[in-house]
């Protein structure tokens, strides 16, 4: 899983659900997901690894690619 801003990246590395803003509201995915591109609103992006506390991203719309068992954020 990445999260890329136009300034840098802020997160690279695995996860196991990924929680998100997109246009129509909150959305999750989990390993196995079906392959989706979706629109991004301002929010925040929750990263979940195993037992460990969640991760919080606060972004402002971009665009999420998910396909086999990667994610790519590019948000602002």
């Amino acid at each position: 899983m990445e999260i890329i801003t136009p300034e840098r990246q802020l997160f690279k590395g695995e996860c196991d659900l990924v929680q998100m803003p997109g246009s129509d509201g909150l959305f999750e995915v989990l390993k196995n997901h079906a392959p989706m591109i979706a629109s991004l609103g301002v929010g925040k992006v929750k990263v979940v690894n195993g037992d460990s506390e969640p991760v919080f991203f606060d972004i402002r719309g971009g665009v999420a690619e998910i396909h086999e068992n990667n994610i790519l954020i590019l948000a602002d």
